[in-house]
């Protein structure tokens, strides 16, 4: 046991289990070149495993023609230690990459997507009237054969049309515009609002979990204020609604958002405007209110390497400490990259986000 952590971090393990079977665990170890796990919050999840493709015995190419590596087998990857496992990946295999070097051993890589990749088979065009967004992802969940968790997102919509748009696409620009993420656990869709209010998940101190990290704090994407107008045709008039600096949700451990801040160092520089197609006061009151929160949250950008550990993932809050007193806090995990290799072990690589300092 290391200062490191609550588990020993000397002896990293994977597990792949497709099929539901981990007879071919083992024999994918002896071939093992690398292991990559891509967890995102705002895109697919995927998987890349990259094994040696050479019988030296028989002299002759295997795993490229093995049933195991099938398009659509379900495959789960486990990633940890060898007292702390946790499952990084639940999804499918949607693609082969045989390569045959000069002079080397071919490589196959093997490559899968989380079941999101449903949802991105064909465009569509249709309209919804009188849904919520919550409502309209439950549906095209169900119709994926996708279970569904949703949160209210309350405001009902008279009519919204999806436009020549896979169901992805369609649902993570509605995700977007209302502060919503759009992801996936096994086979469950979530479509939930960004958790930057949760509680910090684990802490990640400087030069012990955290080997490298580069902040960068600008004022150039943050505004004063935002607003939204519209027009409502039943009532001919225009709807008008604004967000404020001050007005945005939890500052994630700082006392200065970056709105508040252009407010008070460019005070005068203005805000956005924008025009769009709203139906309501309170659509437009919700689209003005996560607009100015998701511009917020672009004040700090940050990536880091750290010491492999299961428990960095997309969406949920890490504590980072040891940097100094404006850049030390919490960060909002927007991707967490793990990757396992049999020569350099097990890293992650993140890449977070934070609204003040």
């Amino acid at each position: 046991m290391t200062a490191r952590d609550e588990f020993e971090t000397l002896t990293p393990e994977f597990g792949v289990h497709i099929n539901g079977s981990e007879k071919s665990i083992d024999a994918i170890t002896a071939d093992l070149i690398s292991l990559q796990v891509l967890d995102d919050v705002d895109a697919m999840s995927m998987f890349a495993l990259s094994i040696s493709a050479w019988n030296s015995a028989e002299s002759k190419v295997k795993w490229i023609d093995d049933e195991l590596f099938q398009e659509g087998n379900p495959v789960k990857i486990t990633m940890g230690y060898h007292n702390h496992l946790e499952t990084l990946f639940s999804g499918e295999i949607t693609a082969l990459e045989p390569y045959f070097p000069e002079g080397r051993t071919p490589i196959l890589t093997v490559r899968g997507y989380d079941r999101r990749h449903r949802l991105m088979r064909q465009r569509k065009t249709r309209s919804y009237t009188n849904l919520k967004d919550s409502a309209i992802a439950n549906q095209l969940a169900t119709q994926a054969t996708l279970q569904a968790e949703t949160e209210d997102t309350g405001v009902v919509l008279p009519y919204v049309l999806q436009h020549n748009q896979t169901d992805y696409d369609f649902l993570i620009g509605r995700a977007r515009l209302i502060g919503y993420e759009l992801v996936i656990n096994d086979r469950t869709l979530l479509f939930r609002p960004r958790k930057i209010q949760e509680e910090a998940t684990l802490t990640l101190r400087r030069d012990i979990e955290l080997l490298e990290f580069r902040p960068r704090m600008t004022t150039m994407s943050q505004i004063e204020e935002f607003t939204v107008r519209g027009w409502n045709p039943k009532e001919k008039k225009e709807i008008v609604a604004r967000s404020s600096a001050g007005e945005e949700p939890r500052k994630m451990g700082g006392t200065v958002s970056g709105p508040a801040n252009v407010r008070e160092r460019f005070s005068g520089t203005g805000g956005t405007r924008v025009t769009m197609p709203v139906q309501s006061q309170d659509e437009a009151d919700q689209l003005a209110k996560q607009a100015l929160s998701e511009v917020a949250l672009d004040y700090i950008r940050a990536e880091g390497l750290c010491i492999g550990d299961p428990r960095l993932r997309a969406g949920t809050v890490v504590n980072v400490e040891g940097i100094g007193v404006r850049f030390s806090g919490p960060y909002y995990v927007c991707s967490a990259d793990h990757r396992f290799s049999m020569s350099k072990g097990y890293r992650t690589a993140i890449f977070a986000r934070r609204n003040a300092t």
